[in-house]
């Protein structure tokens, strides 16, 4: 589900209708369901009995197998314990980084993942935006521990890739910055860092017009809402 909605048996895509991909979609971020919780979610525009309906109607048109991809289990509704859910992987991987957990030696497969597609561009439904906003979070948090896991590692190359990666993902966020520069500080690339500061401070105070925290201040032992250094010409 990070980009394209996609659902595959072996190297093989399963088609499946819009609303098949909305309750698979659905079902696979929470694994268990109630039946009246799943069908009021998907369709919330409707009577109860209308959307009781549907729900009847797309389970119908699933997929059949052996395990059925959704299972009955009393009241409730459970996805296949087969079901490997992309997202549930990502989740997994910045909780690990975010807990301390090294990344492998090379850095690389978390970074690659952190710095993935976004959860079912496109779907606007409500659920949708605050799973996705929730991942969106993780992914942050995940690459600002995952920077500063590198960076104690003695890899600061990597390190800076994992700052720019979260820099990118939301510009004015500090903790970003402050990870991109401790890994210059790192290198001993002080001058990296002033330049990296101030280039941040400009634009926190273009877009919201504050200053930097005192803490990222310190990080350079500079004062706090020092002005930029200027050159100029008597």
């Amino acid at each position: 589900m990070l980009g394209q909605f996609r659902l595959e048996f072996g190297s093989e895509a399963v088609e499946l209708c819009r609303n098949g991909q909305r309750m698979m979609a659905f079902m696979g971020l929470r694994g268990r369901v109630p039946r009246t919780v799943l069908a009021g979610t998907l369709w919330p525009e409707v009577s109860e009995e209308h959307a009781r309906g549907s729900l009847r109607t797309t389970l119908w048109k699933l997929p059949r197998g052996e395990p059925p991809l959704i299972r009955c289990c009393g009241d409730d509704l459970v996805i296949t314990a087969t079901v490997q859910v992309d997202v549930h992987t990502l989740a997994e991987t910045a909780l690990g980084l975010i807990q301390e957990c090294d990344p492998p030696l090379n850095g690389g497969p978390p970074l690659a993942m952190l710095s993935g597609e976004d959860l079912l561009p496109g779907w606007d439904e409500d659920w949708v935006l605050l799973e996705r906003e929730r991942l969106r979070q993780l992914r942050l948090h995940a690459l600002d521990a995952l920077a500063e896991t590198l960076t104690r590692q003695g890899k600061p190359a990597l390190a800076l890739e994992a700052a720019w990666a979260s820099v990118r993902s939301e510009p004015l966020r500090e903790s970003a910055h402050r990870a991109a520069v401790s890994a210059h500080l790192a290198e001993g690339n002080l001058a990296e860092a002033v330049r990296h500061y101030h280039a941040f401070r400009r634009l926190l105070l273009e877009e919201l017009g504050v200053e930097p925290s005192p803490a990222f201040a310190r990080m350079l032992r500079l004062p706090t809402g020092a002005n930029d250094a200027r050159i100029t010409r008597g």
